[in-house]
């Protein structure tokens, strides 16, 4: 048994407080990582996060390759099951693969969660399956035109910008927004146009075009095609992504039996009446 003071530390809400602090520590994108760096990212004592890690594993939350740890298989299957994204991704995933057949382009769904933008749903081909993007992945929200479009949306962007703002833009590239001027000026014309164009903000080649899903209130969802600079544009891709972006929404509408948007902000909130909207 451990000494009384290491009891102390580790009651039942402090445990999960620090397991949190484990899990969220892979939100800057990383896919992997060393019980060294998992600990100082977390915050986490090195001695206790190994013990937390161990019983992760154990969990399926982590799983464990040599000395490094990444994400476990569970935490996705677990993730399908959120009724708010199950809905949005059933409804999204054939429309977006119609989109990807009329642009080529790959094809992403995200929201923002924290100062990062998390993919729901990406469709590509082989020929632009883009490595930095994947279900489940996180980027920093003022690197992506989905980012930069939805902090210029949600009620408390200004918050999240402050914090973004306060650690320092983060730079995936020469050409990611790193001044918060600049990044206010996007921003405020991201929020006049209802769409975001990023080019090469995350990657060298590359460009993004993103416009709002909206689905209720002020909760969005962004939709967005990626693929090289020469290739997307808004005169190209502007009205078509708008347009399904807009069919989304109406079945997400449609096909949900409570109102998506209010489980998306408040998830433990059960929705007291039932809303039928004809299509």
């Amino acid at each position: 048994m451990g000494s009384s003071a290491e009891e102390d530390v580790l009651l039942p809400n402090s445990v999960l407080g620090k397991a949190q602090l484990l899990l969220a520590a892979f939100e800057s994108g990383a896919d992997r990582l060393r019980l060294s760096e998992l600990s100082r990212r977390s915050g986490v004592p090195k001695a206790s996060a190994y013990r937390l890690a161990q019983e992760l594993v154990r969990w399926g939350l982590l799983d464990r390759h040599g000395e490094a740890y990444e994400l476990g298989i569970r935490l996705f299957h677990l993730g399908q099951r959120v009724p708010a994204s199950a809905v949005l991704r059933t409804v999204a995933r054939p429309l977006m693969t119609d989109l990807f057949t009329r642009t080529r382009t790959a094809v992403h769904l995200s929201v923002l969660e924290g100062t990062h933008v998390l993919f729901l749903e990406k469709i590509a081909g082989e020929a632009n399956v883009l490595t930095h993007s994947y279900v489940g992945g996180r980027l920093p929200a003022s690197c992506t035109a989905t980012g930069q479009l939805l902090l210029a949306l949600v009620p408390d962007g200004p918050e999240r910008v402050a914090a973004l703002v306060d650690r320092g833009l983060p730079a995936m590239t020469a050409r990611s927004v790193t001044d918060p001027q600049v990044l206010a000026q996007r921003l405020s014309r991201a929020a006049r146009q209802r769409y975001a164009l990023e080019l090469e903000g995350v990657r060298i080649g590359d460009a993004s075009l993103a416009v709002p899903v909206a689905l209720s209130g002020t909760t969005y969802a962004a939709l967005s095609v990626t693929g090289p600079v020469a290739q997307v544009s808004v005169e190209r891709h502007l009205s078509i992504v708008q347009d399904t972006a807009e069919r989304i929404a109406r079945g997400v509408a449609q096909k949900a039996s409570y109102d998506p948007a209010r489980a998306v902000r408040a998830p433990k909130r059960k929705p007291t009446a039932v809303r039928v909207v004809a299509g």
